[in-house]
Parts: C-alpha cells; sequence; structure tokens
C-alpha cells in the first residue's frame, strides 16, 4: 500500500489499482492535498505498466460529498481561487489521460466534484443506495471538475442544464435511467461485482484497450473519416504486439489466452 495523507492506494497481483478518497468524517470530501495527491497517484499509473486497471471509491458510506469548502470565505480568497482551480483542473486531465481503464465504484453519495469524479471515470458502477448532485449552484458556484464537458456529453445539453441549475439530489436509479453510470448493483453486492469487472480488465490486452478506450473518447471530435483513419493506425500497432500474435494462436488452440501487455 502507497503512503499517502489522504488516499489509500493499494495495487494486487493482477494490476488493479484501487484508489480510495480516505476523508471519512467529512464524507471523503476533497480538500487542497487530495486534490494534489490524486494528481500526483494518476500520473505515477501513467508510467506503470504493470498497472492494468484503476479503481476509486470513497472510504466509509460515501463515494465523495465534493470539493471541502469548510473553511472560511477568507481562507479560500487566500488560496487564490484561480491558481487553485487551474490545478484542480489538472487533476482532471491527469484522470482523462489515464490509458488504463478506470473504474468508479460509487458506493454512497457522489456530490458536486466527487459527481465529476465518478463521470470522468470509463465505467461507473453504482450502489442501490448512492446519489448523486451537481450541487454548486446551491453553493452559490458554478460546475467545475470537469462536469461542464463532461455532463452534456453523456445526457444532452437540456438534461445537463437541468441537472447542473437546479441542482437537484438524485438517485442512483434515475442517474442510471439517465445514463450516467453503467449499472445499479445491490450496495452489499458492490464490491465483488466491480471486482469481478476490474479482474476481467486487468487480465485484457492493456495496449489494444488503452487504443479503444482513446479512439471512443476522442470519438465526438472527429470526422467519420478521421475515426477510421485512427482505427486503422491502431490496429496496425495491435498487429504489432505479441498480445495479438498470442491472442490468434490461443483462438487456434482454443485456450484463453495470458496477455502481457507488449
Amino acid at each position: 500500500m502507497s503512503s499517502y495523507e489522504s488516499l489509500l492506494v493499494e495495487r494486487d497481483d493482477r494490476g488493479v489499482v484501487t484508489i480510495t478518497l480516505d476523508n471519512p468524517r467529512r464524507k471523503n470530501a476533497i480538500h487542497a492535498v487530495m486534490f494534489r495527491e490524486l494528481r500526483e497517484v494518476f500520473r505515477s499509473i501513467t508510467e506503470r505498466p504493470q498497472d492494468r486497471v484503476v479503481v476509486v471509491t470513497g472510504a466509509g458510506d460515501a463515494f465523495c460529498s465534493g470539493a471541502d469548502l469548510s473553511g472560511s470565505a477568507d481562507s479560500v480568497e487566500r488560496l487564490h481561487v484561480l491558481h487553485h482551480m487551474r490545478n484542480i483542473g489538472e487533476t482532471v486531465l491527469a484522470l482523462a489521460q489515464l490509458q488504463q481503464p478506470v473504474i468508479a465504484k460509487v458506493n454512497g453519495d457522489a456530490i458536486g466534484a466527487g459527481m465529476n469524479l465518478a463521470l470522468g471515470c470509463d465505467l461507473i458502477y453504482a450502489s442501490d443506495r448512492a446519489r448523486f448532485s451537481e450541487i454548486f449552484a446551491k453553493r452559490g458556484l458554478s460546475i467545475d471538475f470537469g462536469g461542464s464537458w463532461l455532463l452534456p456529453r453523456l445526457v444532452g445539453i437540456h438534461k445537463a442544464k437541468e441537472l447542473a441549475l437546479l441542482a437537484d439530489m438524485i438517485d442512483a436509479h434515475e442517474a442510471d435511467r439517465l445514463g450516467l453510470v453503467n449499472r445499479v448493483v445491490a450496495h452489499d453486492d458492490l464490491d465483488a461485482f466491480v471486482d469481478d469487472i476490474a479482474a476481467r480488465l486487468a487480465a485484457g490486452p492493456p495496449i489494444a484497450l488503452g487504443l479503444t478506450k482513446r479512439l471512443l473518447n476522442e470519438a465526438k471530435d472527429v470526422t467519420l473519416a478521421e475515426a477510421v483513419e485512427h482505427e486503422a493506425m491502431a490496429q496496425a500497432v495491435n498487429g504489432g504486439t505479441s498480445d495479438m500474435q498470442n491472442a490468434i494462436l490461443a483462438f487456434r488452440e482454443k485456450r484463453t489466452p495470458t496477455f502481457e501487455g507488449r
């Protein structure tokens, strides 16, 4: 287990990295140190090919209650808000730039920046006890942590405006209906369910999965002609890997391939 002040970072022998926001007394509200440490751990994972998949979750009974606003207005001013927000933006980008699949295991409330942290992950599995809210307007704030970019891409512009401007709380089943989560799981089954998904991803071909993730992330920002060209380039990369050769041989031999990420 890696040592951080505000996070628990655990790695297992399958290549699964579990990042737990560890501020349970404040429902895992993200303070400046946690933003920095999240940025650091995301960047460290990009340099570790042995890390195959990432799971982000929260300690206790919440995923993340958003940014920690417990300080006074004067203390917020002393943080030099623009500089602070740009650091938060760097954390968002560090998450987005991960080549590995990232799973949000939403074990409880995901509010404000916590909701957008979950939305920034590739797959979102939520406890049936989870709730979501773009709470910012009720705190006199505008949407952040990448939410202005992520939310309309997931639910469309008008529903995104409704969620952000009214700042209502929605339950996990409504989030599922809107397409904000991949699946709602009974709370007591969530750990085992996500562990199975993480194991399946960790056993997959890392290079091919990373390229697929990139192609899908870029899909809305390119033309069809650009997309098929990017697909061709990705398959050319895959064709040069031992993982693809092993997969073809395993198919012929009717066995499950073992992928090594090379």
